[in-house]
């Protein structure tokens, strides 16, 4: 149990950065719903789920090969470190200048169908996710390097301050300066220096410049981490880092074409005039502004993954450690069920973050995506079978197949169903995918995971859920009493179910 409260405490610590930054950085959701039309922001959907996609490239796999070879025993890991940013900086340096090269090609193609903005347009927004890549892959070891020496305090401080900053910057440029160009109070010269460098038509871009000035900001803050570093190059180390994390890069776009492939494509297989009086711009930015709604899993699940995976390693030679990781994932699944009830009951509260009416025809689809990221969170704890015994090809097999899935469906239901067919066809996939590595992790490296009863939690949540659609009154503060009465209600018998089964192995 001191295990258990040692990575929950770490878990906490990172999910600082990430729960309440991330909080933070929700509220820019009404600023973007408020201040773009739909097609603006389905711009600004469209080119970041594509720098989900070259993200995964970018690093190529080397944080989680860093932790697996700077833990190996007789490690030299300052050694370790140079090797993998090496890898990660000429990397990202050749990936950058490609991209650069087709620059031209991909703006023309993006643009194209775009009334509202240009080729030219497009082509600075490129350049600035190119730097905003670049430089999240210059610090991710940094990053990593914290995680793995359990400076979880100085890697939320960091983290935190990035996402402020971000803020800070989003609401000057899209909110403040606009501001004080149409105020009396500032001075016809002060305007004229504004609009020398300030485009107010134009506001996708500051949205990308100020990512990319939190980004570098990051830089002075993480000096100490980097000390020592110096490019290294060593065939001998480089070659099994890159056979270990060839697998884990395929297997992260494949997972990213779960994640993301239904922001890329939902505009070209929409049939036209599918939502009547709409372009598929419009629909494809309400789907993304409506998708924030479910980051609240998404946002648990990444805080978890950076205290688990570096505890996975460190405990995997200890006597009852798949006692462990199964007490875990029970827990975790626990966490999470309660994030997607308490999303999905109070859904009359939350819909109020997206900027205005326009956005909630497409609140059906958040219960939906919630319960998919579930199964996401649990698809990551489950394989970590494959990661401990270096059959990292497995990932990419099952993440090959639920890609596949995502295509396939993708391809079939968004033409009958529009955004709501992507959202079903997200859920089953990673319900496929996590099937999948369970059945295959029982076979190579058994964890007794108490799965009936994760399935009667996860059954009994989803079926609330369902079921309070059926339960609704006029006063809405009442509903909201009945709903949150009814999560009580369901945690409580959970844990009372949970003390009298301890108290029996006891």
């Amino acid at each position: 149990m001191s295990l258990l409260k040692k990575l929950a405490g770490q878990t906490a610590l990172y999910g600082l950065s990430s729960m309440i930054g991330r909080a933070i950085n929700f509220l820019l959701v009404p600023v973007y719903t408020s201040l773009l039309f739909p097609a603006e922001y389905g711009i600004v959907t469209e080119l970041y789920a594509y720098a989900a996609f070259f993200n995964i490239i970018y690093l190529f796999g080397m944080e989680t090969t860093y932790f697996r070879f700077a833990n190996k025993k007789d490690a030299n890991e300052p050694h370790i470190f140079n090797h993998v940013n090496t890898q990660i900086l000429i990397g990202g340096l050749l990936i950058s200048l490609i991209i650069l090269f087709f620059t031209p090609q991909i703006a023309s193609y993006l643009s194209d169908g775009n009334s509202n903005k240009t080729a030219t347009d497009f082509r600075s927004y490129i350049y600035y996710v190119i730097a905003i890549l670049f430089t999240d892959a210059a610090l991710s070891i940094a990053f990593a390097r914290l995680r793995l020496q359990n400076k979880a305090f100085w890697f939320a401080s960091v983290k935190l301050m990035n996402i402020g900053l971000t803020v800070l910057l989003n609401v000057l440029l899209l909110w403040g300066i606009p501001l004080m160009l149409v105020s009396d109070a500032v001075s016809i010269s002060t305007k004229e220096f504004i609009l020398s460098w300030y485009d107010p038509a134009d506001l996708v871009s500051y949205i990308f410049i100020s990512n990319l000035i939190a980004n570098v900001l990051q830089f002075p803050f993480l000096f100490k981490i980097f000390k020592g570093f110096k490019i290294t190059w060593d065939f001998k180390i480089v070659q099994p880092m890159l056979v270990y994390a060839f697998p884990l890069m395929v297997m992260g776009l494949a997972g990213m074409v779960n994640e993301m492939l239904d922001r890329l494509i939902l505009r070209e297989l929409l049939p036209d005039d599918f939502y009547p009086g709409s372009s598929k711009l419009h629909a494809l930015g309400i789907y993304g502004a409506c998708y924030k709604l479910s980051m609240f899993m998404t946002l648990a699940i990444q805080a978890f993954r950076y205290a688990a995976e570096p505890f996975f390693f460190s405990r995997a030679s200890d006597k009852n450690s798949t006692q462990l990781f199964a007490d875990i994932m029970k827990w975790f699944v626990l966490v999470c069920l309660l994030i997607f009830l308490g999303v999905s009951l109070n859904m009359s509260i939350f819909k109020h973050f997206l900027g205005n009416e326009d956005y909630w025809e497409g609140l059906a689809i958040v219960p939906i995506l919630l319960f998919a990221n579930l199964f996401l969170g649990i698809y990551y704890n489950l394989s970590i079978w494959f990661k401990l015994t270096d059959k990292t090809y497995w990932g990419i097999y099952i993440s090959l197949f639920g890609a596949a899935l995502t295509i396939i469906g993708n391809v079939l239901l968004i033409p009958i169903l529009g955004y709501l067919g992507a959202a079903w066809v997200t859920l089953f996939c990673y319900a496929s995918i996590a099937t999948c590595s369970y059945l295959l992790g029982h076979k190579y490296y058994p964890i007794p995971y108490p799965v009936v009863k994760i399935i009667v939690w996860m059954g009994s949540a989803a079926l609330l859920v369902y079921f309070s659609s059926f339960v609704e009154f006029a006063n809405n503060y009442f509903n909201l009493l009945v709903y949150n009465g009814m999560i009580a209600i369901w945690l409580g018998c959970i844990l009372l179910l949970e003390k009298s089964a301890n108290r029996l192995k006891a």
